[in-house]
């Protein structure tokens, strides 16, 4: 299998809320392969001092940017109230720490067009979206500057509507992938949940495959080197791995997430709204339990629940804690990252 796009056949996923530091994509770098820093829930500044030491280090490097939803910043009276109501609903949990479920937040762009501009300034060599797509100019003015744009994708239309914008390479991202969908076409729950949608990542790659000749990075349990072989067999040019790193000494995920992945206590993952607004895999604890019914909403929810997602990780609980997992969160190892790639890149 060509790795010469990417230069190799396994990429680590742009992991957001303080795992994917810079040191982490150094050590995905120098273990062969290629790490993304995760621009989200970071100000322009602090995402520009994680650029400057990664070029200070000399390693290659992407970029991932999160698409701003304009119907959930500006969210009709119906939504608005359904968030109102959500805001409610945690006060009990808030309550067990002692804190406060702040006001609602409906402004948060995550200083989208700031990040943009920035990236235009000093370009890096890979920039990836998620959430949705930038306009064909951004995709432009991206590639003007030197920067390979990639589009993260989850099914065969929105990978069609991608395509159609002239980015260079797709993220075809299946439910299977621990943290947060990338869906942006298609409403309600994520495509892995409709009956109609492919069972396997590598199924999904060949769908897409099918439908378009851009170069393609599979993403969604690949968690060992047979899942990762079955992609690149489909035609996958690179695995995208993001749970089965979680767990490694350089990763920047807190030890209680860490811990989690491998206790008995969790037994399953499952698409939940209940901390951000948007769904996204976890492991199933209590308050994913408890907020089943949580509504669409992203950040709005994620600016609700930080509190108490905080005050939880303070006090050891991981009970109310957003633990992101793919469905193949038992085969995630501890120990140096390095010993997990070579596994991986071991793949046929």
């Amino acid at each position: 299998m060509s790795t010469s796009l990417f230069g190799t056949r396994i990429i680590a996923a742009p992991m957001a809320g303080g795992t994917s530091t810079t040191r982490f994509v150094e050590a995905v770098h120098r273990s062969g392969g290629l790490g993304f820093l995760a621009a989200g829930y970071k100000t322009v500044a602090a995402m520009r001092d994680e650029v400057q030491a990664a070029k200070s280090a000399g390693i290659r490097f992407g970029v991932n940017v999160f698409m701003p939803d304009r119907r959930h910043l500006q969210p009709s009276a119906e939504a608005l109230a359904r968030l109102e109501q959500y805001r409610e609903s945690l006060g009990s949990d808030a309550s067990r720490y002692g804190v406060d479920v702040p006001p609602l937040t409906l402004d948060d762009d995550d200083a989208w067009q700031g990040k943009i501009d920035e990236l235009l300034l000093d370009p890096v060599e890979l920039v990836s979206f998620t959430f949705g797509l930038p306009g064909a100019d951004v995709v432009g003015k991206l590639r003007q500057a030197g920067s390979m744009v990639l589009a993260t994708v989850t099914s065969r239309a929105e990978a069609e509507f991608a395509a159609d914008l002239g980015v260079d390479a797709l993220v075809v991202q299946h439910g299977s992938a621990g943290a947060h969908s990338g869906a942006f076409l298609a409403a309600g729950a994520p495509a892995v949940a409709r009956s109609a949608a492919p069972s396997t990542t590598a199924e999904l790659v060949r769908e897409v495959r099918a439908a378009v000749g851009l170069p393609l990075i599979a993403a969604g349990a690949l968690s060992d080197a047979a899942a990762v072989t079955s992609v690149l067999a489909a035609g996958a040019e690179a695995a995208q791995v993001g749970t089965a790193l979680l767990r490694t000494d350089e990763s920047g995920a807190r030890q209680l997430h860490k811990d989690a992945l491998g206790s008995d206590r969790f037994t399953e993952t499952r698409p939940t709204r209940a901390f951000t607004g948007r769904y996204a895999r976890a492991l199933v604890n209590g308050f994913v339990r408890d907020h089943e019914d949580a509504p669409e909403g992203y950040p709005a929810i994620h600016h609700l629940t930080a509190p108490i997602r905080a005050a939880a990780a303070a006090a050891g609980d991981a009970d109310r804690l957003n633990l992101w997992a793919g469905t193949g969160w038992r085969s995630a190892r501890t120990g140096p990252l390095a010993d997990v790639m070579d596994t991986l890149l071991a793949a046929d």
